[in-house]
C-alpha cells in the first residue's frame, strides 16, 4: 500500500521574508488622497424618510408583488393609502379599475 504525501507537510516556502512593519494612518490616507480614492468612512447621509407606521389588515390578500418604483411614486401610494385607510392592495386594485374603465371609455 503506498502511503500520501502531506500536501500541507512542507510550507516553508510560504514564510514570510521578514516580519512587516505597521503603516502609520495618515501615511495610508495621504496616499489613497493622492492616488483618487476615495474614503470608506461614513459620510454624513441624506436624512432617510421617516418610517411608516405598520400596517395589518386582514384581508384575504394572500400574494405579494414586488415593484420597482421611483422614491415620488412609493410615497404617493403610502399617502393614498394612509388618506383613504386602505391597504395597499386594495389602493392598487382601485387604481386597476379605474385605468381599465378609463381605457374602456377611451377606446
Amino acid at each position: 500500500m503506498m502511503s500520501r504525501a502531506n500536501p500541507f507537510g512542507d510550507l516553508d516556502d510560504f514564510a514570510p521574508e521578514s516580519p512587516s512593519r505597521p503603516v502609520a494612518a495618515e501615511a495610508i490616507d495621504q496616499l489613497a488622497q493622492a492616488s483618487g480614492f476615495p474614503s470608506r468612512k461614513a459620510q454624513a447621509a441624506p436624512s432617510p424618510a421617516p418610517a411608516r407606521q405598520p400596517r395589518r389588515h386582514t384581508t384575504g390578500r394572500n400574494r405579494q408583488i414586488n415593484i420597482k418604483a421611483t422614491e415620488e411614486t412609493i410615497t404617493a401610494l403610502y399617502a393614498i393609502a394612509d388618506d383613504m385607510g386602505l391597504p395597499l392592495g386594495a389602493v392598487l386594485e382601485q387604481a386597476l379599475a379605474a385605468l381599465a374603465e378609463k381605457q374602456k371609455s377611451g377606446a
